[in-house]
């Protein structure tokens, strides 16, 4: 009796081997809430979707906006090319030499990639400078030179002074004619509010107006477009060329933000610009986006001066594809964009970065503590950071602030002049003040942070001995930096999101700097103090070289970097090539793994995840994990609810019933069967390739009509003699679409869905269709199956099984 319950109780069984068929209707009522996704899987060697086509049909293989490529598919294309180009080379010279081209244009675009990615970001850096310094004042001998380059040819400038010359005038000198006094300060500040104030309108203006995908960091969507998805529009001229100005506007305005991650955006535009010139890359979505993961790690190498971390970068961040052959065009890339960059010395100083530093002095092993107590702090910072930003974006996306992006841009640009300006750390570009926080003291520097006393007179001076007692200025500077990291902590949160372009890199980095200087200071005032405590006793005698404070400071922006995005292999390497801090691997390690594991704690989603996520793009993500126990038929369409599952049969359609199932119904693509009898399986035609194709049949063949039959099959049907010319679609039928049987775990399909970037995949049962599971799909139940885990098990309801009747 148990085993008859067990059978009656399983809806599938019925259907082995025969039985009862399966409801499946052919023109679905409009309706149901569920949409397939724009699908298609490989198409056999024998059965390949150009081979039945006695001229291909324009159009039929290309993809919508916001839909999902099929990888596989672009990838049967490339071989078919490769074929053809291979089977011809020996024809002619005009064929060898056209194989060569091919051969060699994935070098040609990636290294225009890399050329275009340098110049650009040099030109950004030198502009961002000037326009920065221009909120101060302006260099009367030559309008063009930003401040330091003003100073440069005086002869008036004194060691103390070096940022004091005759040629630069200050607002107040300008306008008032005098350089210091109240009056001076209060009109400096307006003209510092009223400077951020205009660059941000028009960067915010411009980026309205003339494109909407400039706006943001990029990184987001960049992962996502190379995940498969296409978003027409977020990479071309137009978006290039707004991005580039707005970056250089909204970088100078002063907002909490940077510039490094849009510079990748700014590379990929490029790169996508330049896979338009090589039809090997412009008709094969699947190699474009090769292309891509190269000119993001080009972006990362002119955006930090690092072009090992941005390959690296491009690997375990943002690409989902990435074979040994973009590896190596990735490396070239990077290495143009850093030699072009490094040709145009953007800094003057003739190095690829800003803040590169050089510390004499090694670490000890004792200092392993507090580099973990600021991997900590950047893991906490992460985890806090990405839950604010996320809730005030979403709350951002739900109310009416929203709809204002100007009058937000403003209001929070006028709250950070307002209260940057006051404080000498806050109110200098970010940049700079992370370098000046990472460089270590000596003779040479006038900083706040390096007023030490003299053992020997006890006034403001150096001397030979490393250990000093900290003067006053120092202990301002601390109070002052304590200040700086409250404010940037918070305005970070509701500048990231703004509708310019902004980064995260710098304003991460910089919290961390401030963080981690701080805690540099403090341990060094301790060993000063207390050399005689056991933890200090063997490394720090009196007058022993002992803590380096800018050493903490590069050791807590890895940290606060590393928990706001979770990288850590590329941002170690990174973060070594900015500073050229080759000897500090090992602290940069610890720091940035204690971070990852303290920000994993709260949550495993990085701040560009977060944002995919939030913005609900289809981005399955390979470093998750599924370790649910649900099959293929709990997460398949349709379910008991939905109406049955719109199907096309292989020969008894006419034109008129094929167009009103494509008008009736909104899905992008139909499983075809071999009658409302049988039900099994023949394979898959997307919507947007079945409307090409009958455009197509219409223009260029007589006879299609509305009764015209319709069929998938190799052969044409027997029709009567009076019947009007059939329409033959086999050439437009996937013949091996993927299938997975209705027990198949889940796991298992997920695992296929990310690693051959499968859109959809069909559900049977010996042979005969039961649905069809899509990416939507599986991130609705990845989504369902995260929030029943969050609620009590009182509260967790049974999940509902898909069913066809």
């Amino acid at each position: 009796m148990e085993d008859e319950e067990d059978v009656s109780a399983d809806p599938y069984l019925p259907y082995d081997g025969g039985g009862d068929t399966i409801p499946l209707q052919t023109i679905p009522k409009r309706g149901s809430n569920y949409v397939m996704s724009n699908g298609g899987g490989v198409a056999s060697s024998t059965t390949h979707l150009l081979d039945f086509l006695e001229e291909p049909i324009p159009g039929v293989g290309t993809y919508d906006d916001f839909h999902t490529i099929d990888w596989v598919r672009e990838k049967c294309k490339d071989r078919e090319r490769h074929r053809k180009i291979n089977s011809k080379k020996k024809e002619s010279s005009w064929e060898f030499s056209k194989s060569v081209y091919d051969a060699w244009s994935g070098w040609l675009v990636v290294t225009l990639t890399g050329l275009a990615s340098g110049a650009l970001a040099g030109l950004i850096d030198i502009a961002a400078d000037w326009l920065n310094d221009l909120k101060e004042g302006v260099c009367l001998s030559a309008m063009w030179f930003n401040h330091e380059q003003c100073c440069w040819t005086s002869n008036e400038t004194t060691f103390a002074e070096r940022d004091k010359c005759p040629q630069w005038k200050s607002w107040a000198e300008l306008i008032l004619g005098q350089a210091e006094g109240p009056g001076s300060y209060i009109m400096n500040y307006f003209m510092y509010i009223y400077w951020a104030l205009s660059f941000a309108f028009l960067a915010v203006l411009l980026v309205k107006v003339f494109a909407p995908y400039a706006c943001g960091s990029g990184i987001p969507e960049i992962k996502t477009i190379l995940s498969g998805f296409i978003i027409r529009g977020y990479l071309g001229k137009w978006t290039l060329l707004i991005k580039t100005i707005t970056l250089v506007l909204a970088v100078a305005s002063g907002l909490s933000l940077g510039k490094e991650g849009p510079l990748v955006h700014v590379a990929c535009c490029c790169g996508n610009i330049f896979s338009y010139l090589f039809p090997k890359y412009s008709k094969n979505e699947a190699k474009k986006r090769e292309v891509l993961s190269a000119a993001s790690a080009a972006g990362v190498s002119v955006a930090f001066g690092a072009p090992i971390g941005g390959v690296l970068f491009s690997l375990e961040e943002v690409s989902y594809y990435f074979p040994l052959k973009t590896l190596w065009r990735s490396f070239f890339a990077a290495l143009v964009a850093a030699f072009v960059l490094r040709s145009i010395n953007p800094f003057g100083n003739s190095r690829l970065v800003l803040f590169y530093v050089e510390y004499h002095t090694p670490w000890y092993l004792f200092e392993l503590l507090p580099f973990i107590l600021l991997g900590v702090f950047g893991g906490l910072w992460g985890a806090f950071f990405i839950r604010a930003n996320i809730a005030w974006c979403r709350r951002r996306k739900s109310t009416r602030f929203g709809k204002y992006p100007v009058l937000e841009v403003i209001l929070v640009t006028a709250i950070t002049a307002v209260v940057a300006f006051p404080n000498p750390y806050t109110r200098q570009n970010t940049s700079m003040l992370i370098k000046e926080l990472f460089t270590d003291c000596g003779p040479l520097e006038s900083s706040q942070l390096c007023q030490y006393r003299s053992q020997m007179n006890g006034s403001k001076a150096f001397n030979e001995t490393p250990n000093r007692p900290a003067a006053p200025g120092v202990y301002a500077a601390m109070w002052q930096l304590c200040l700086a990291l409250i404010f940037k902590v918070v305005i970070t949160i509701f500048t990231f999101g703004l509708k310019v372009p902004s980064g995260l890199f710098i304003p991460s980095m910089a919290i961390g700097a401030i963080a981690g200087r701080i805690v540099g200071i403090a341990m060094e005032q301790l060993a000063y103090y207390h050399h005689d405590w056991f933890i200090f006793k063997e490394w720090c005698e009196v007058g022993a070289d002992c803590i380096t404070p800018g050493l903490y400071a590069m050791v807590g922006a890895a940290a606060c970097l590393g928990g706001v995005t979770r990288m850590t292999v590329s941002l170690v390497v990174i973060v070594f090539e900015l500073t050229g801090g080759l000897e500090y691997i090992v602290p940069l390690m610890a720091a940035v793994m204690t971070s990852k594991w303290v920000g994993d704690a709260f949550g495993r989603a990085g701040i560009y995840e977060s944002h995919i996520r939030l913005n609900g793009y289809p981005f399955l993500d390979a470093k998750e994990e599924f370790t649910h126990t649900t099959l293929a038929r709990e997460v398949m369409r349709p379910r008991r609810s939905d109406p049955p599952l719109a199907v096309l049969t292989q020969d008894d359609l006419s034109v008129e019933e094929l167009q009103a199932v494509i008008s009736e119904t909104s899905y992008n693509g139909f499983p075809v069967i071999v009658s409302k009898e049988s039900q099994r399986l023949v394979g898959f035609a997307l919507r947007r390739d079945i409307t090409i194709a009958i455009e197509n049949a219409r223009r260029k063949q007589e006879g299609i009509v509305l009764a015209s039959r319709v069929y998938f099959t190799q052969h044409a049907p027997t029709l009567p003699a009076d019947s009007p010319r059939p329409l033959k679609l086999r050439s437009i039928l996937d013949m091996s679409p993927f299938t997975v049987t209705d027990h198949t775990p889940m796991e298992i399909v997920v695992d296929i869905f990310r690693k051959l970037g499968l859109r959809q995949c069909l559900v049977t049962h010996n042979g005969i269709l039961l649905g069809i599971i899509t990416k939507k799909n599986i991130l609705e139940h990845l989504e369902e199956l995260e929030q029943r885990a969050e609620l009590p098990s009182d509260d967790v309801m049974p999940p509902p099984v898909a069913t066809s009747s």
